[in-house]
């Protein structure tokens, strides 16, 4: 009973009206603990597993903190009509910017632009043009898929005026 009291708080206070919705907030709370879980790895390197696991659930409740702290920040300014709508928006940024990054290495590498055949600081200076090229395609392209095309069309569209190519976008 306490168990169905939480269940509808939590549906309550995250606008959540279908079962399915849930998903977005489990897709978040998985991505966090594996997040947690691979920097706890990298910050206690070869200790006992179970200390490993402790600094995970420390940086897990660290980024949670964070993340709810940013949702309140946006609450208002992204337009969204569920509050659940945000998770699934955090979660389209999340994907984009580590797909970027994978996609933008092996490419970077199959045109032959590698750290030993190039200065270093041209090498990142083009890692990061291509790693922003692959993220705009992305960001629509996974925007779409988890149903906000309108959000991340129109986030888009800001992030290129921006980026000073007014003149390309028309409304």
């Amino acid at each position: 009973m306490y168990c169905d009291l939480a269940m509808d708080k939590f549906k309550q206070r995250w606008e959540i009206t279908k079962d399915w919705q849930l998903l977005f907030p489990f897709i978040g709370i998985l991505g966090l603990g594996y997040s947690a879980f691979r920097l706890a790895k990298v910050i206690a390197k070869e200790v006992h597993f179970s200390i490993t696991i402790a600094v995970a659930l420390a940086i897990f409740f660290l980024l949670l903190k964070i993340c709810l702290f940013f949702f309140k920040k946006l609450e208002n300014k992204w337009i969204v009509s569920q509050k659940w709508e945000m998770i699934r928006i955090f979660i389209v940024f999340a994907i984009t910017g580590s797909s970027s990054a994978f996609i933008g290495r092996p490419f970077m590498a199959l045109v032959g632009i590698t750290k030993e055949n190039l200065n270093l600081i041209i090498y990142w200076v083009l890692f990061i043009i291509i790693g922003l090229i692959f993220y705009q395609i992305l960001l629509v392209t996974f925007g779409w898929l988890f149903g906000q095309f309108a959000f991340f069309w129109n986030f888009e569209k800001k992030m290129l005026r921006r980026l000073g190519f007014k003149r390309f976008l028309k409304d």
